[in-house]
């Protein structure tokens, strides 16, 4: 057996993982990545549109601060998120775009002046401020206040990993590519790291560390349309629910991205409509004003896709061979606009639709997106059933998104959790021993390669390509947009039926080093049991919250609902995991749930919402007429966060207000000035 010792391990080389481990690095502490493709080619690089954070620059972002993202987000979440969560990650969002400007990502900037932009399908022209010119710029996304998502064209999300990848090889990170976790190490109670079986010679490595950190990103591919990337299969979940002892939280939130291009389900970035956008049913009729009129095109995205769809029912679809779609038309943005800023969208209409998008309208309906659910975690990164094990980014539910993402907060949340939870991890390093049992290891070690010798030795007849395909089709029509209790209980019967299949799996490739059937055979057995995951919390949840509609159960019922779903699989001969529940304490939130601003308020409300509102004038009303932003916010929900991430942020607004009286700042590429 052989064995790697390090202080903290990270499962994963994208943004999310990138961050924990520079944060890391920077303590000292020995840091080793795994991978299983070189980290620039890490699904972090497919993000498009942008990264939200409260800059206020702009001059539809002027007035933006904390509370504006941080109400945003709750809302878009539709009450389902923690808001303690929600927000440190406001805080310090505006810290991270400016931390990365640092370390070289080109954010598109404002120039003062005039400038020409589409709001709400009419060409109007912004006069941006003098003081503004050269600082980041924002664009709009749907389910914001304000104009806050800071980009580099549409490749931010290239732009962002390719420097975050640049500053781990500065720091001198090693990534082990080609490598797969299958295991975590573990005793019941502490997390010792993983089992990981190297993709191009089959060798099994230990790898030993006092913090193990998953991020694996989402598992959109237990659908078999998704804008993921192929190594998005849910297997970072997939190794925690195997330990039967960490739980996973809100499996069964899955959004639905509503621009993704057909057939192939290619994204188109949110950027398109918030750059004004819009999108058209077969007779060229722009529809969204009809279900939204207020956000239009910019409803959150759960609401827009359930529409798009809505209006696909009612016969208004263009006839496809790969089924009805609708359009997204972005001709009236003009050509220069989307060959400098939608220049990713344009490449990728003429590579796989044949296309011009600034002449010609894009296909477009509703595709598999984004994961909210994950690996459950404290609001340090870390799992509270097993210690040592940390989750970040959309391997994690941190759970700052709850039943609906906003878009933009997905980028950030990589960077900002990463940079947060971090910290927390080289806490954990510093503070706590190495523990080094090489019997345990070896146990899990030896399970591992009894998996691999019975299905390269065995005599198993299932092809892992027969039951991933079967998976990804019950998932499509089952556990989709709109969800019932007759197609999810049948999508949960099915679903155990391919686990079972799986037992008896078989490969025809004997190989034991570079084997992709090997491969896919190791994989999908895992994959079934989140995909179960997935379809049983979304059969228990009698409710509609964010992404999660069920027809039958149209409202969203905070009385008996307001409560994060929990998912382990204590047997490991199980064909279903076990659900519990952990209760939202309205008593305790800032914003207590309310109307989402989308469709009719039909909500079945808390009994604690009317206490915690009085409650909260209360405290307003003892706090006086005087007293500042932040004091108000302290007192309805005091937060926590390292040291170092606690200072202001600094706006343009207070640099131009006649009075300005800000802490000095801890570190000032982090809280100071974003033209640094």
């Amino acid at each position: 057996m052989k064995i790697i010792y390090t202080d903290s391990l990270v499962i994963g080389a994208g943004l999310a993982g990138l961050r924990v481990a520079i944060a890391c690095k920077q303590r000292g502490l020995d840091t080793l990545v795994l991978s299983l493709i070189p980290a620039k080619r890490s699904h972090s690089a497919a993000a498009q549109g942008g990264m939200q954070a409260s800059l206020g620059n702009t001059v539809k972002g002027m007035g933006d601060n904390e509370d504006v993202h941080f109400q945003d987000t709750v809302k878009g979440s539709d009450w389902g998120c923690d808001q303690q969560v929600a927000r440190m990650f406001a805080h310090c969002a505006p810290k991270a775009v400016r931390e990365l400007a640092h370390w070289g990502v080109p954010w598109t900037r404002v120039t003062k002046g005039p400038r020409e932009v589409v709001v709400n399908a009419e060409r109007i022209t912004l006069e941006e401020a003098e003081e503004a010119h050269g600082l980041i710029n924002a664009r709009d996304f749907g389910g914001t206040k304000k104009w806050r998502t800071c980009y580099t064209a549409d490749g931010t999300g290239h732009s962002l990993l390719y420097a975050m990848d640049n500053k781990a090889i500065s720091l001198e990170i090693p990534v082990h590519e080609r490598v797969e976790a299958l295991a975590l190490i573990h005793d019941g109670g502490r997390c010792h790291g993983v089992v990981a079986r190297c993709l191009i010679t089959g060798e099994l490595r230990a790898y030993i560390a006092k913090a193990t950190t998953i991020a694996t990103g989402g598992y959109g591919r237990i659908y078999s349309v998704s804008t993921n990337a192929v190594i998005c299969e849910g297997i970072g979940q997939a190794l925690a629910l195997e330990t039967g002892v960490a739980a996973l939280g809100n499996m069964e939130a899955v959004q639905f991205h509503p621009t993704a291009i057909v057939p192939v389900g290619i994204l188109t970035t949110e950027g398109c409509r918030g750059d004004g956008g819009l999108l058209r049913d077969k007779d060229g009729y722009r529809f969204m004003p009809d279900y939204e009129p207020e956000k239009k095109e910019l409803a959150s995205r759960d609401v827009v896709s359930r529409r798009m769809t809505e209006h696909m029912r009612k016969g208004k679809g263009v006839d496809s061979p790969y089924g009805p779609h609708l359009w997204l038309d972005i001709t009236l943005l003009g050509r220069e606009h989307i060959e400098t800023n939608l220049r990713e969208v344009k490449e990728i209409c003429e590579n796989f639709l044949g296309i011009d998008p600034a002449k010609d309208w894009i296909p477009v309906r509703p595709t598999q997106h984004y994961s909210m659910g994950g690996i459950r975690t404290t609001a340090q990164g870390q799992s509270p059933q097993l210690k040592g094990l940390f989750s970040v980014g959309e391997a994690a539910c941190w759970d700052m998104h709850g039943f609906n993402r906003l878009g933009g907060n997905s980028l950030a949340e990589t960077v900002v959790g990463g940079m947060i939870i971090g910290k927390y991890v080289a806490d954990f390093c510093e503070d706590e021993p190495l523990v080094l049992d090489t019997a345990l290891a070896q146990q899990f070690v030896d399970k591992v390669r009894a998996e691999i010798d019975q299905l390269l030795e065995g005599n198993g007849q299932e092809k892992a390509w027969d039951l991933k395909q079967e998976m990804q089709r019950i998932m499509m029509d089952y556990v989709g947009i709109f969800r019932n209790g007759p197609e999810l209980d049948k999508a949960v019967t099915e679903l155990q039926a391919l686990l079972k299949r799986s037992r008896d799996l078989g490969v025809s490739c004997k190989k034991r080093h570079a084997n992709p059937e090997l491969v896919e055979a190791l994989r999908v057995r895992r994959m079934l049991k989140v995909a179960i995951t997935v379809a049983s919390g979304a059969a228990a949840r009698t409710e509609s919250r964010g992404a999660h509609a069920r027809e039958d159960y149209p409202q969203r019922n905070d009385r008996d609902w307001l409560s994060r779903t929990l998912a382990t699989w204590p047997d490991a001969d199980a064909l279903a995991p076990v659900l519990s529940y952990e209760k939202l304490d309205v008593m305790q939130m800032e914003l207590p749930p309310g109307y989402r601003g989308y469709g009719a308020d039909n909500a079945i409300h808390h009994p604690d919402t009317p206490l915690r509102l009085a409650e909260i004038e209360r405290i307003l009303e003892g706090l006086g007429p005087n007293a500042s932003r932040e004091q108000r916010q302290a007192a309805l929900m005091p937060f926590e966060l390292p040291a170092a991430l606690m200072p202001a942020n600094e706006r343009l607004a207070d640099r131009l207000a006649p009075v300005c009286v800000l802490p000095p700042p801890v570190e000032p590429n982090l809280a100071g000035d974003d033209n640094s």
